[in-house]
């Protein structure tokens, strides 16, 4: 899929999630995750599949095994500071790459809920990476996992 393309599939599911609730007919569960672009500083929405872990969510920026991260994590990546929807509730939250035992696991729970997500591992391994990202209202002391 072409970016144009995949940037018009993306409008449409933010819109409809927006429309619906947070739910989108006949898709996987999603959250949305709104930045600012790594280099415009524009504000840039993307829903991401939800994957529920502890208190927080994961999100894989494997694109699906493509050779090149998401534009999403470039954002994280320049701009930490981000606004996550989940159904109609939308907060703060802060992300952060996990590493080590912290981004394994978290990785084996992604793979558990989405079985894909550990066939794109294998086809770029070193690639898939996570953050992390806390809120005030929802995980006090918890935190908010992208990966």
């Amino acid at each position: 899929m072409k970016d144009a393309e995949f940037i018009e599939n993306n409008v449409k599911m933010v819109e409809e999630f927006r429309a619906n609730g947070g739910k989108i007919e006949g898709g996987a569960p999603l959250i949305l995750i709104t930045t600012k672009g790594a280099k415009t500083g524009q504000e840039r929405v993307y829903p991401l599949m939800a994957l529920p872990y502890d208190d927080s969510y994961l999100a894989v920026a494997s694109k699906g095994g493509a050779p090149k991260h998401p534009q999403w994590y470039h954002n994280l990546m320049a701009h930490p500071d981000i606004t996550v929807e989940v159904g109609i509730e939308k907060f703060p939250a802060r992300a952060k790459l996990l590493g080590g035992e912290e981004r394994a696991k978290a990785f084996a729970k992604a793979a558990q809920v989405f079985p894909p997500t550990a066939s794109s591992s294998r086809r770029r391994p070193a690639r898939c990476p996570f953050s992390c990202s806390t809120h005030e209202r929802r995980c006090m002391s918890g935190c908010m996992n992208w990966l």
